[in-house]
Order: structure tokens, then C-alpha cells, then sequence
């Protein structure tokens, strides 16, 4: 075996496909010649490369069955299973070099890696997304024994650590004062596919998509409801167009939807009395415990002049929609205060703006008023729908704006994933 190559476990105890950093580590560790285990569940389609890739196997858990029980007993009976199944496919595959895990989720399969490290005397490496403790915290209340013990094994398996990777400098910072570890921050940046695109590639994907969502479509041919084309075939954007917002949301207590409902609410009222502000189309993607209920609360309200569309869009498709957008909406409110959400660094490779709702280290990804907006409440972001959409899609002083921004994320989208990763994190691995 060529001594270069590495057996790499990279754990993630949720589902792979919506955990795109642990697969794009996985890729950028295969494309060096290391041999990758992935670990996790299988809930949503993993990156086609991911499955193609001839050095990457795929193992995938038993999921916990569900079964009626009090809160608390349901929870070890949960942890109790997923330990067991973690360590049975941990333990039927190549005998690692390195495991790196995601956090959160931090229990189990902190202390389960970390065990599992020491036993076949790997590096152990963890990738802090955010703290477990604090996301348990918003439903739990700080002082809930569990919190208190997520917090203390996230203390624990950090010290004893190889190598920890974070998200954002606030974190490496808090990492420091906490916990006493040097960690490294890697930012997330776009992968490739994340890019803009031409008005043409844009009038093609509307007209592919309008066979499914007739949002899209226009009862004239060669028009779709955002792009037309004249019979030499060159495109322009429809001049009576909508606008074009998306988000993409956990529907989960640190994304607060009705943040952005509320907004579209007041942005609904504004047109009765102002005639320049065009009519919205509203793209939210995403799965979570919430999404029904406001499914519901939406079909109730009669929107007249927003549409909301709640697609499930293949990952190529995804970036698209992104790169076709006029506006990206993030509503993430990092429960720990040192994360940063990734479908804004998404969204900036396709050259997309966003506004971001603010918490405590947003600012070293959206800075307001020069690559997107930030905002505190619903009002703020009414104003900033209203203020970008009057005279859409002719107005000069939106033009400008958005031109301004476009520039920004154009030096934004010179570091990509591959190359950052490269520069970053490699060399623990080599």
C-alpha cells in the first residue's frame, strides 16, 4: 500500500446528504488518494460525485425506530442504539489512521469517536459546526442536567483531540477561553458547482422548471414568467416581471420563519398602496419540524400579490435556483453566537446577495450594506424588500446597488472549497 495513502472515518451522526461540509471533506480527502469511510444515516441523496467516487464508501446506519415512549426514556433508548449500531459499523470497516467527526451532534458520537480513536490509535479530529450543548439549550433552558452533560463532553473529547477544525475565528476564540484548544478555522467556501450564470442559462432552467411549477411558465411561447426570447433566440429578461426571493431553512426554533412571513405580510399591504412594487415569488427550501405548520398558516392568508413555492430540488437544480434568484433571505440565529450559516456562502458563489438576520459574528460573512443586508425584525426586512423591488426590474438605483454587490461577491468567489481546503486543513492529514 502506498505509505501516502490514509484509511480516513469522517462521521457524521445525521444524514450525509444534508451535511455538505462532511462531504466536501470527504471529496477533497479523496482527491489527495486517501481511502474514505463516510458513517451516517441516509435520509436525502448524497453528491452524485460523493457515490461515483472510486476512493469513498458509503455506510450507512440503522435508523432509530419509532417507538412511543416518555421524552427522556426515548432519549437514552436513542442514544443507547445509536451507540451500538455506530461502534458495529465502525467496527467492520478499515482500521483507520484518522477519524474526523462532526459536531454537533455531540452525543454519542463525540465519546464514541473519541473511543474508537484510542482504540486503533488514530488521530482523533473534530469539526465544530456550533456547540451541541447551546442548540439543546433553546428547548431544554441552559440549566438542564443534559445540557450541562452535552457541555461537559463537548469539554472532554475537544482536550483530547488531535486537531480541531471550526467555522468561524469568533469560535476559535471561545474555543481558546473554554476549552483551552487551539483550533483552526477552516470558513466554508462554495464548491464549483455554486456559480453564476448567463440570462440564458437562466430562461433555460425557467422554462425546465415551469413544467413543474407553472409559477415560472408564461401563456406565450419563448416567455417564461422572469425571461424572453426572440425567434433569433437571444434572451432578456421579462421587463413586467416578478421578484425573485429565496431561503433556506431547518425549519427549526434557531430559524424563526415567521420572521420573514411577517416581512412578506407587510411587503403584501405596501402593494395596495404602492403601484411600482412588483408582485413576489417566495422559494423556501429545506425539511424540518415546522415546515407543516407553517405550510398551513400560509394557505390560510390570502396572498395576493407573493407566492410562496416549497420545492424539492435536486442539488444541480438548487444551485440554479440560487444563481437565478434576485435576493436570498438567511433567517439562521446562531444558538452558540460562533457559527456561520452555509447556505449564505452558497448563495455568494452563485453571486447571489443575502439578507441575513443579525447575531454576534454575521458580520464575517455579510456586511451590511456591501455584499447584502442585515436585519434585526420583520420591519427591517420589509424595508429592505421594499426599498430593492420599487421600479423592479428597471430601476437605476437598484441596478447600482445590486452591480455594487455582484463586485464584492466576485473577490468572495475567487477562494473556492477545494482551494481553501488545500491551503487550510491538508497538511494534518498529510
Amino acid at each position: 500500500m502506498d505509505e501516502n495513502r490514509k484509511n480516513i472515518v469522517v462521521v457524521v451522526l445525521g444524514d450525509i446528504g444534508r451535511s455538505p461540509r462532511m462531504q466536501y471533506h470527504s471529496l477533497s480527502l479523496a482527491e489527495h488518494g486517501h481511502k474514505v469511510d463516510i458513517v451516517g444515516y441516509k435520509e436525502t441523496k448524497p453528491l452524485s460525485q460523493l457515490e461515483s467516487a472510486p476512493l469513498v464508501s458509503l455506510h450507512y446506519l440503522l435508523p432509530y425506530p419509532n417507538v412511543p415512549l416518555p421524552r427522556l426514556m426515548n432519549y437514552l433508548f436513542k442514544t443507547l442504539w445509536q451507540i451500538v449500531t455506530l461502534l458495529f459499523v465502525l467496527l467492520i470497516i478499515r482500521k483507520p489512521h484518522f477519524v474526523l467527526v462532526q459536531n454537533p451532534p455531540a452525543v454519542p458520537a463525540l465519546l464514541v469517536c473519541w473511543f474508537y480513536s484510542f482504540v486503533y490509535s488514530a488521530k482523533y479530529i473534530i469539526d465544530w459546526h456550533n456547540y451541541a450543548y447551546s442548540i439543546m439549550s433553546l428547548t431544554n433552558g441552559p440549566n438542564h442536567p443534559l445540557v450541562k452533560l452535552t457541555k461537559k463532553i463537548e469539554q472532554f473529547c475537544g482536550s483530547r483531540a488531535s486537531a480541531n477544525f471550526c467555522v468561524t475565528k469568533a469560535m476559535k476564540d471561545d474555543l481558546m477561553i473554554w476549552i483551552n484548544i487551539k483550533a483552526t478555522v477552516l470558513y466554508d467556501r462554495p464548491p464549483d458547482i455554486f456559480k453564476p450564470i448567463s440570462l440564458k442559462e437562466k430562461h433555460e432552467f425557467f422554462s425546465r422548471i415551469s413544467t413543474v411549477y407553472n409559477n415560472f411558465s408564461s401563456e406565450i411561447d419563448f416567455l417564461t414568467a422572469f425571461t424572453e426570447a426572440d425567434e433569433l433566440g437571444n434572451i432578456k429578461q421579462n421587463s413586467k416581471r416578478p421578484g425573485l426571493i429565496i431561503s433556506s431553512t431547518s425549519w427549526t426554533e434557531d430559524e424563526d420563519f415567521s420572521v420573514l412571513f411577517s416581512a412578506l405580510q407587510s411587503y403584501e399591504n405596501s402593494c395596495n398602496e404602492n403601484s411600482n412594487l412588483p408582485t413576489l415569488v417566495c422559494i423556501i427550501t429545506g425539511k424540518g419540524p415546522l415546515k407543516a405548520f407553517y405550510k398551513n398558516k400560509i394557505a390560510t392568508n390570502n396572498f395576493k400579490k407573493v407566492t410562496f413555492i416549497m420545492p424539492w430540488l435536486e442539488f444541480q437544480d438548487y444551485s440554479l435556483m440560487l444563481a437565478s434568484a434576485d435576493l436570498g433571505v438567511c433567517l439562521h440565529k446562531s444558538s452558540s453566537g460562533f457559527d456561520l450559516p452555509m447556505k449564505v456562502v452558497d448563495m455568494f458563489g452563485c453571486g447571489l446577495p443575502v439578507c441575513a438576520i443579525e447575531f454576534a459574528c454575521i458580520n464575517e460573512l455579510v456586511v451590511d450594506g456591501k455584499n447584502g443586508f442585515t436585519f434585526k425584525s420583520s420591519d427591517d426586512l420589509s424595508k429592505i424588500f421594499i426599498n430593492w423591488f420599487t421600479d423592479f426590474p428597471n430601476s437605476p438605483k437598484q441596478k447600482e446597488l445590486n452591480y455594487k454587490f455582484k463586485l464584492e461577491l466576485e473577490t468572495f468567489q475567487q477562494l473556492r472549497w477545494k482551494e481553501n481546503w488545500d491551503q487550510t486543513v491538508y497538511h494534518v492529514f498529510n
